[in-house]
């Protein structure tokens, strides 16, 4: 009995210890963030103006822009927690070839920007993103804002306060601390979570075309995490199921085109091309 009470009291011990650990160190589980800076050039992306934004509360943002081409809206586009831009460029080189115009942020923390990673602080760099591509000359209904696992949740924020023409979102979650239950069921996550990353509840404030699209064999964030969210969602609204699709999964062969086609049906790009 003697034993069996150590063991017990052995185990809440390490329980107790990682949940403070969890706890302390969450935003090292949560972002993975490259902070070279590279050039983007040299990644595979000529033709790139590489900008330094500042935003609101002094930090330097990187970021990647090419104007866009004949009428073709800019996409505004949120990577996810890991890596960097570099890590993208096959994704913007698609997105380039279909004319469409980009402005990439490499969040605080990433990719030679300053700070560190926070919600807060992401949905700053948002910020400064959107006055940016504004500042340039485009209009709301000229912007498709564009967000990737982590950064569905920037977008689907900067969506619900900002003018827009569409948004699309690559394999989003209903919220970061369903995600982390996921995945670390066994702790109490819901207590735990500082960047907690609500979807759920911003959602309800976009009233522009949404596109989710997913991979149901995700094993990163689960799709009923992503079928949730569009439940929330208002109308126009349109889910892409992508069959044996991992994480990630708009930039495949299979599935750029149609993404493509919808962002140009949403925006009426086919029907500028036909004019001109």
């Amino acid at each position: 009995m003697t034993l069996l009470r150590w063991s017990l009291a052995c185990f809440v011990a390490i329980y107790i210890l990682m949940i403070v650990g969890l706890a302390v160190f969450q935003r090292r589980f949560q972002y993975f963030p490259d902070r070279h800076l590279a050039d983007p050039a040299r990644a595979g992306m000529s033709g790139v103006e590489d900008l330094r934004l500042t935003a609101n509360d002094g930090e330097t943002l990187v970021a990647w822009y090419v104007p866009a081409k004949n009428g073709h809206p800019l996409i505004l586009y949120f990577h996810g927690n890991g890596g960097a831009l570099a890590d993208r460029v096959p994704r913007f080189r698609s997105l380039l070839a279909s004319g469409y115009g980009l402005l990439a942020i490499s969040y605080r923390g990433y990719g030679g920007s300053t700070g560190s990673p926070t919600q807060k602080g992401l949905m700053e760099d948002a910020e400064t993103a959107y006055l940016e591509a504004r500042a340039r000359g485009y209009d709301g209904d000229r912007i498709v804002l564009m967000g990737e696992s982590l950064g569905t949740g920037v977008a689907i924020a900067l969506a619900a306060t900002h003018e827009a023409a569409a948004l699309v979102l690559d394999s989003p979650y209903s919220s970061a601390v369903e995600v982390a239950a996921a995945h670390y069921a066994i702790f109490p996550v819901n207590w735990l979570m500082f960047d907690r990353f609500r979807s759920d509840l911003a959602i309800g404030g976009v009233h522009i075309p949404v596109l989710v699209v997913h991979g149901d064999e995700d094993e990163v964030i689960p799709i009923g995490l992503a079928r949730r969210l569009f439940e929330l969602a208002n109308e126009p609204k349109t889910f892409m199921n992508v069959s044996g699709g991992k994480h990630l999964v708009l930039g495949s062969a299979e599935v750029f085109p149609r993404v493509r086609a919808w962002i140009d049906e949403k925006t009426g790009v086919a029907r500028r091309d036909a004019r001109e």
